[in-house]
């Protein structure tokens, strides 16, 4: 082979491996940023998901209260249905004196209606 020839095929490779050098500090930049890119969404992801588990539990501790409240209502409402049925006031004017006659109090009748 010719000197001349070996030269300008070593020079070829020398400009080619400055091209891959470039194009491999490009490639290395950017999975650089991917990442950082990635570090900042799986931070974000966790706080999300700390977030979403807060709401689940703040919900389900709400309505693990509601029923509780709504049976007691309801269980006391019905006491004092009953009593009513039995021919008690439940009134605040004449609580627990016994209906005359077995006729309805207007008072009595409201107290049980209202919501």
């Amino acid at each position: 082979m010719d000197k001349k020839a070996i030269f300008t095929q070593v020079s070829n490779i020398e400009v080619r491996i400055g091209e891959l050098h470039h194009e491999m500090r490009g490639l290395k930049e950017q999975l650089a940023l991917f990442i950082e890119e990635n570090h900042a969404l799986k931070i974000e992801n966790d706080n999300l998901r700390k977030r979403l588990e807060a709401q689940e539990e703040r919900r389900l501790s709400t309505d693990e209260e509601v029923p509780k409240r709504k049976a007691l209502i309801g269980e006391g409402y019905d006491n004092l249905a009953r009593l009513y049925q039995e021919g008690f006031h439940i009134c605040n004017t004449h609580y627990g004196s016994i209906r005359s006659g077995g006729d309805d109090c207007l008072f009595c009748l409201s107290f049980l209606h209202q919501k």
